[in-house]
């Protein structure tokens, strides 16, 4: 009977996976076969849409690539370090009041939508600072989305991490603070890379705070506090008259670039945690 029982869980665990693959292929094959042409193409990866309207064929995404790329760089530069050291609060000092103060702020956090993060820093960054929306602006309403993932996978990862290694690094008079930066975190780097991973994968899709406090633009700028920044996001929402076939290449094009980006990311990080691993 248990055999029975086993066989048919097996069973139904492969036909749901395969059930939730359908969707995925069917939605990878689509973008693949819609965006792929744009892509071989070097004015791509080279130029921007500059001057190019919905009706004219050509241009390139070089401005809105560049654009999601350093807004990336800039929300991880500072969503990762806050995220990790909350992190390694929660385990290896958190206790009391504010522990669970901190921790319910996160799970806060992990809820709130993408519009909102976006409205709260519009409401700092513009009403009450006065200050122009820029790119850097964008950043800070992209880093209250990143932070709470950084926090909850980085705290799971670090509570994997054996207490004997601990242990054994406290019994050779080593302080706690040395311990954590020299043992713990290393020993959970792949699951802390995974992550961070997972966060920029959410943020470098996000197009609510791009709309709200960075809007659209055709032209290069590497400047992320003066003018407006484009990225693949805003980019496939600018092209104003959709039915014109150009503008659809465009939009499927950029769709595609964006998801070819994060898988790049997602595989140089398992690379670089692969030769990071701490042996035991």
């Amino acid at each position: 009977m248990r055999a029975v029982k086993d066989k048919l869980a097996t069973v139904a665990v492969y036909t749901a996976f395969g059930i939730a693959l359908v969707p995925l292929i069917w939605i990878l094959y689509t973008v693949v076969s819609k965006g792929a042409g744009l892509l071989f193409d070097a004015q791509w990866w080279t130029n921007s849409q500059r001057g190019i309207t919905a009706r004219v064929e050509g241009g390139g995404a070089y401005h809105a690539i560049m654009g999601t790329l350093i807004q990336a760089a800039i929300t991880a530069a500072i969503a990762v370090p806050i995220g990790v050291l909350t992190a390694v609060y929660l385990v290896e000092y958190g206790r009391g009041k504010l522990a669970r103060a901190v921790s319910f702020t996160v799970d806060i956090l992990t809820g709130i939508p993408s519009i909102v993060a976006a409205l709260f820093i519009y409401t700092l960054w513009v009403t009450y600072l006065n200050l122009e929306r820029v790119a850097f602006a964008v950043c800070l309403a992209l880093v209250l989305l990143m932070i709470p993932v950084v926090v909850r996978s980085t705290e799971e990862m670090l509570k994997l991490v054996p207490n004997e290694l601990r242990e054994a690094s406290y019994a050779l008079g080593v302080p706690k603070w040395k311990t954590i930066f020299k043992i713990v975190l290393p020993t959970a780097f792949s699951g802390i890379l995974t992550g961070v991973l997972l966060g920029l994968a959410r943020v470098m899709g996000e197009t609510a705070p791009l709309l709200i406090l960075g809007p659209p633009s055709k032209a290069i700028n590497m400047n992320p506090f003066e003018g407006f920044m484009a990225a693949l996001p805003t980019m496939i929402n600018s092209e104003r008259d959709q039915s014109l076939q150009p503008a659809v290449d465009r939009i499927w094009a950029a769709a595609l670039t964006l998801i070819v980006l994060i898988m790049l990311l997602n595989v140089a990080g398992r690379v670089i945690a692969r030769f990071n691993k701490v042996s035991r």
